[in-house]
């Protein structure tokens, strides 16, 4: 049973950071691509960013250059550090355990998700 607890959500003001943490298993990190979701309200799931077990990382759209994707092998901990975030950033923010990286909708497992809500 592959688990994701995710933390870090919060609300802040325009040009603020938040970081966001996922743990999983060791297993989970050795297996998977991880990566980061989020849904605004309304709006479908999209992804944000994946990191692949060699630590390669791709990033989706507006995000590129504000966000960081990393990941703590030892503590078995997946981070998104999230820069001058936007208002229009505001959503539910999900970890999630891919098969490929390469393809968004390969996704195995989520996590319960944790909200981000970022006013202007």
């Amino acid at each position: 049973q592959v688990q994701l607890v995710e933390s870090g959500g919060g609300s802040v003001q325009a040009g603020a950071s938040l970081r966001l943490s996922c743990v999983a298993s060791t297993y989970t990190f050795m297996t998977y691509c991880m990566g980061w979701f989020r849904q605004a309200p309304g709006k479908e799931r999209e992804g944000v960013a994946t990191i692949d077990s060699d630590g390669i990382t791709r990033y989706t759209g507006s995000m590129k250059g504000r966000f960081i994707i990393s990941k703590d092998r030892a503590k078995n901990t997946l981070t998104l550090q999230m820069n001058s975030l936007k208002p229009e950033d505001t959503g539910m923010y999900y970890c999630a355990a891919l098969r490929y990286c390469y393809n968004l909708k390969s996704v195995d497992y989520w996590g319960q998700g944790t909200q981000v809500t970022v006013s202007s």
